[in-house]
């Protein structure tokens, strides 16, 4: 069989325009992409209700004198959000490890939210947070020093007061921006 320079032509205009195609989606996914892209019991508004009701909980059984020592340390501006994800990714391993077990008869929607708290760390990690990178950061060490302060079950109850504030981070951290926001941001740094 053979093949005339028209029909030649047309297979290469036909593999070009696809290849375009390819290119285009290759650019688009760079723009659109972000490294973590958001757990599902982030989503989740009953875990947030049981987040929000442990937090309480524990919050009410502070000491006067603990309501104005804060244990989670505040985001830097000088950090991107995979950074600041990753760093209460993990403050919130440590939490699954060494503060949420000694907690548990306390609250009787802990083994839920234990086992939501699991999921989220188990895909961050998936998404690519190296929780060992972080555990010297000076905010996840400035953390346990406070804790240990603290002793004993005066600290798991603060922190358990505080795992709020953990779980807004990494709500509002570790989630794959919409395109929308990302085309502003990528046009705003263009300027």
């Amino acid at each position: 069989m053979k093949l005339d320079n028209a029909t030649i032509a047309s297979c290469l205009r036909s593999a070009a325009a696809a290849l375009a195609v390819l290119f285009l989606i290759g650019w688009t996914e760079r723009v659109v992409s972000h490294p973590v892209h958001r757990s599902p019991p982030l989503k989740d508004p009953k875990t947030h209700q049981a987040v929000r009701e442990l937090s309480q909980h524990a919050q009410r059984k502070e000491l006067e004198e603990d309501t104005s020592i804060r244990l989670m340390p505040r985001a830097s501006a000088d950090q991107n959000h995979m950074e600041i994800c990753c760093l209460h990714a993990n403050i919130l391993n440590f939490y699954l490890n060494n503060i949420l077990h000694k907690y548990s008869d306390e609250h009787p929607s802990m083994h839920q939210l234990k086992t939501d708290l699991h999921r989220v760390s188990e895909d961050l990690q998936d998404q690519g947070c190296n929780l060992t990178h972080y555990h010297n950061h000076r905010q996840t060490v400035e953390f346990r020093r406070k804790l240990e302060k603290m002793e004993g079950e005066r600290g798991i109850n603060k922190a358990v007061g505080e795992i709020d504030i953990l779980f807004t981070y990494l709500h509002d951290y570790c989630e794959a921006p919409t395109p929308f926001a990302n085309a502003t941001n990528d046009a705003d740094n263009e300027n």
